[in-house]
């Protein structure tokens, strides 16, 4: 049996993470910005990703530090196809070597990977790495990080329908008998728990087609920083600001609640 080294949560200044709620269990991050940091210093578009890359090593040391235990980013789009042949052979590129060379010591340190996003339209070689990358860290036990790669949620949504409508055609499964549940098994996140937190940055405000359903009712925070510039500090003030959201769910708070039984 592989054992694996285990550290306490990093206490941050203004926070607690042994206090419930206090920390989120999982992270969803919208890495974004990494051109516009280029651009800014006269680099090629390439060098911003090549430093994101980096900003992603550190984001998810620091959140295993801190005990968060579900880490999910937003690494390439459906939509990205889009873009430049150049650029997104260089995106390509990184997802390569960031496999090759990162998920040994992912690994190590008892990280789990999951890949969500649609498969079947894959470069074959790409789909590979995947594959290798989700087998060879199946086994271990302690932070998830669950990368979305030609991700898209409304795609993900469509899927989703499409196979309960086929087990509905051929009858296991009623119409009547459907339910929320159902919807979120047939997700590429089943299993997982709905992010605690978004964090987006570079100052955009918009989720950009990334999981749509799941962000229900997620805490949201938008950093004006680009995302080569995100650290643990950056990553603390907004943990810090998680905790002092109160999360309702569509209810009542413990004072409102009270307020209003009183009003009854």
């Amino acid at each position: 049996m592989t054992s694996h080294p285990t550290t306490a949560p990093a206490m941050v200044h203004g926070l607690d993470p042994s206090i419930p709620g206090h920390l989120p269990a999982h992270l969803a991050v919208i890495m974004d910005g990494n051109g516009r940091w280029a651009k800014a210093r006269g680099l090629p578009r390439i060098e911003g990703h090549r430093r994101g890359l980096e900003a992603l090593r550190n984001l998810v040391r620091a959140a295993d530090q801190r005990g968060i235990r579900f880490v999910t980013v937003y690494s390439f789009s459906s939509e990205n196809w889009r873009r430049p042949a150049e650029e997104v052979s260089e995106l390509l590129g990184l997802l390569r070597y960031f496999i090759r060379q990162d998920v040994a010591d992912l690994s190590a340190r008892n990280v789990r990977i999951r890949i969500i996003g649609r498969r079947d339209d894959l470069p074959d070689d790409i789909g590979s790495l995947l594959r290798e990358a989700e087998t060879s860290t199946a086994q271990n036990t302690g932070l998830t990080l669950i990368i979305a790669f030609n991700y898209g949620a409304r795609d993900e949504l469509l899927r989703a329908t499409q196979s309960l409508a086929a087990r509905v055609a051929d009858g296991g499964l009623a119409v009547s008998e459907l339910t929320e549940q159902h919807l979120s098994d047939a997700l590429d996140t089943s299993g997982l728990p709905d992010p605690d937190l978004l964090i987006r940055t570079s100052g955009e405000v918009r989720l950009s087609n990334f999981l749509m359903w799941q962000l229900a009712y997620t805490e949201l925070v938008f950093l004006p920083i680009a995302w080569p510039d995100f650290d643990a500090a950056a990553l603390d003030g907004a943990l810090i600001e998680f905790s002092h959201r109160q999360r309702r769910f569509g209810g009542l708070n413990e004072e409102t609640a009270g307020q209003a039984r009183g009003q009854g």
